[in-house]
C-alpha cells in the first residue's frame, strides 16, 4: 500500500510535514509493502503546472493521505478518487506514520475539513 504525506522538504522520515495540503512542494510517499519512502513533486496547477493534487496522487498510485488538515473539496476529490484520507498529521513524516500506524489519526469528512480552505 502506498501512503502519502505532504511536506516542506525531502529529509527523509525526518521531512516536515506541511500545513497546506495543495501547496506543499512535494509529498513523501511510504510503499508500506517494500518499505521504502520516496518522493513525489507537487506538479499540480497549484505550483504553477497542471491538474489537481488528486488526481497526481492517484497517477502514483497512492491509496492513503495522511494530512494535518484539508478542504471539503479536496476530502471529495481524493475520496472519489479512492484514496482513504486521515487528518491530524503533524511533526514529521516518521511522527505521522507512528501515529497512523498506531489508530491516532481521524478519519476525514466534511465535519472535520477546514472550512477556511475552499479546496
Amino acid at each position: 500500500m502506498k501512503v502519502s504525506i505532504p511536506v516542506m522538504d525531502r529529509s527523509g522520515l525526518s521531512s516536515t510535514v506541511g500545513q497546506h495540503f495543495g501547496k506543499v512542494p512535494d509529498y513523501a510517499v511510504m510503499d508500506t509493502e517494500s518499505g521504502t519512502l520516496s518522493f513525489l513533486e507537487n506538479t499540480s496547477e497549484h505550483r504553477g503546472g497542471v491538474g489537481m493534487p488528486p488526481e497526481l496522487l492517484a497517477k502514483a498510485g497512492v491509496q492513503v493521505m495522511l494530512c494535518s488538515g484539508l478542504g471539503p473539496k479536496a476530502v471529495d476529490m481524493l475520496s472519489s478518487l479512492g484514496i482513504q484520507v486521515f487528518v491530524g498529521a503533524k511533526g514529521t513524516v516518521g511522527e505521522t506514520l507512528e501515529a497512523y500506524n498506531a489508530g491516532k489519526m481521524i478519519r476525514a469528512d466534511h465535519d472535520n475539513a477546514c472550512k477556511e480552505h475552499d479546496h
